[in-house]
């Protein structure tokens, strides 16, 4: 009887230690495109000569990806972000549902588009300014409805040279509509696009080449001929993408996060 008694207890005491963690946790939610989203680690290629699918490494990284490395336990991260979304189509397709179902008091909410609300010869993601406002601005107030935090983010920078090697905008007006939703509704912003375009002009045209999916031909049997992709990150991008947004935490105080830095990014700003 005793022992079962004790099983009891230590039980008890158990689910309690899992549901006070929990609470103590601060959970982060992450609402973006690929360029922020988790990818595979490994897709097949089929060999015709074994029959059979191999797996090799991905090499493509989105910083929303890697970020949780940059924090202690007590950071929850639940990435959302998913590829080839606009705020339009992620609202459609369930997905900014999926995140506010969840959030509670104290949680943060990471936000960040414009690559596919700005494509406008994509009509499957385009999205029209007024609505891209409209659509933050509802992702903003929704937050801030459940007693959780949002961070607005402008989309990083797409790797854009011209012939003299002078930096190229790809985003139009998107940037500074994220940066004046963000003013209006007093979110902290992460200049994520200036961050980005400062360092790959710091870099410069051929450099920046390995933050990128340029893949050698050779390199990896996912890309056989070789790939060229000035959008999306290797490894080295994405978590210098990440050194970013840490800065960005820093400048803007959220002090709540900053103080979760592990030791080696907890250096003051």
């Amino acid at each position: 009887m005793m022992k079962n008694l004790l099983v009891i207890l230590v039980a008890i005491l158990s689910m309690n230690s899992i549901v006070y963690t929990q609470q103590t946790c601060i959970h982060v939610f992450m609402a973006g495109d690929s360029t922020m989203a988790n990818k595979p680690l490994y897709k097949s290629v089929y060999d015709t000569i074994m029959s059979d699918s191999i797996p090799f490494p991905f090499l493509e990284k989105g910083w929303g990806q890697l970020l949780p490395q940059f924090f202690n336990e007590k950071v929850i991260i639940k990435n959302y972000a998913q590829n080839g979304r606009s705020t339009r189509t992620f609202i459609e397709q369930g997905w900014w549902d999926s995140i506010i179902t969840q959030v509670k008091s104290d949680d943060y909410v990471i936000i960040q588009f414009g690559h596919n609300d700005s494509a406008v010869d994509r009509p499957d993601r385009y999205t029209c300014p007024a609505d891209y406002v409209k659509n933050l601005t509802r992702f903003v107030e929704e937050t801030r409805s459940k007693g959780a935090k949002p961070i607005i983010c402008t989309s990083v920078a797409r790797r854009k040279f011209d012939k003299q090697g002078n930096f190229k905008d790809s985003h139009g007006e998107y940037i500074q509509l994220a940066r004046q939703v963000a003013k209006k509704e007093n979110v902290p912003l992460i200049d994520m696009y200036e961050k980005s375009k400062t360092v790959l002009i710091q870099v410069g045209d051929k450099a920046s080449e390995k933050l990128f999916m340029h893949v050698d031909k050779g390199e990896s049997p996912l890309y056989p001929q070789g790939h060229i992709d000035n959008t999306h990150f290797r490894k080295t991008g994405a978590l210098l993408m990440d050194t970013l947004f840490i800065t960005g935490l820093k400048e803007q105080n959220i002090e709540p996060l900053v103080n979760e830095l592990k030791d080696t990014h907890h250096e003051k700003h």
